[in-house]
């Protein structure tokens, strides 16, 4: 006896470790590129709410992450920075049903380097021969090059820029190029401007064919569909969307 009652303490606390443990969950959250510093302030405010759980935070084109989704990567929660994505993945059934939302929305902007002596404050002024080179997504696998691609088309713009066009793997990388002076303009969202405005400056907000919303949802055969769900949610607090507002994302 005296001995199982100095073994029951060691019992107890084994069972107590592995309850916590088995409590403790990664939630993995693939998000578009330009969400990176909104998603990176916001994380640590959902774990704060739900402890145990460790938001693991992946960025990259829209269509990039979709792909690895598809491939199988071990994904619980998709953040996309157009529809047309979000919808091939709904088509692919890699979509948690029924928890699709729209969280944000955004404005593409045209941006030149703040050093820049190139004249441009229209998207027409991209064709004149001072321009050399534009920076924009891969309309292939970029959203904001999509946009970038349709609005340049309606402008009947398209084959004059593409001419000069510096494609980028993602809206970030495009933002760079800008940033560093190794292209005369370029396009990207008016969040990715805010990150370098000391190196970037906006010249106009390109009208766009639809409006830029954000949707995000779980992901169908992900490990924590429950803090799926509950991450998603929490996009949609007060808190989180005043996060997001001070990253210069709109209401969706």
């Amino acid at each position: 006896m005296p001995i199982f009652r100095a073994l029951r303490p060691l019992a107890c606390l084994a069972v107590l470790t592995f309850g916590l443990s088995a409590q403790a969950a990664d939630l993995t959250v693939s998000a578009a590129a330009s969400l990176s510093n909104a998603f990176k302030e916001l994380a640590p405010g959902f774990e704060a709410k739900h402890p145990g759980t460790r938001v693991l935070l992946n960025f990259g084109a829209s269509d990039a992450l979709l792909a690895q989704i598809s491939k199988g990567a071990p994904v619980d929660v998709f953040a996309s920075a157009d529809q047309d994505t979000m919808d091939r993945a709904e088509v692919q059934k890699a979509l948690l049903a029924g928890t699709r939302r729209n969280f944000v929305s955004n404005r593409l902007v045209l941006v030149v380097p703040t050093t820049g002596t190139v004249p441009v404050k229209a998207l027409a002024d991209l064709q004149g021969a001072a321009v050399q080179r534009v920076a924009l997504g891969k309309p292939e696998g970029v959203p904001a090059g999509r946009y970038a691609r349709g609005a340049l088309e309606a402008a009947r713009l398209w084959p004059a820029v593409s001419a000069k066009a510096v494609y980028a793997s993602h809206v970030r990388q495009a933002l760079d190029y800008v940033a560093r002076g190794e292209v005369d303009a370029g396009f990207v969202y008016a969040t990715d401007a805010a990150v370098q405005p000391d190196k970037v400056r906006v010249v106009s907000v390109v009208p766009t064919e639809s409006p830029i919303r954000y949707p995000v949802a779980a992901v169908a055969g992900g490990a924590q569909a429950e803090a799926a769900r509950q991450f998603i949610d929490y996009l949609l607090t007060p808190a989180a969307q005043a996060v997001l507002a001070k990253h210069g994302f709109l209401a969706p």
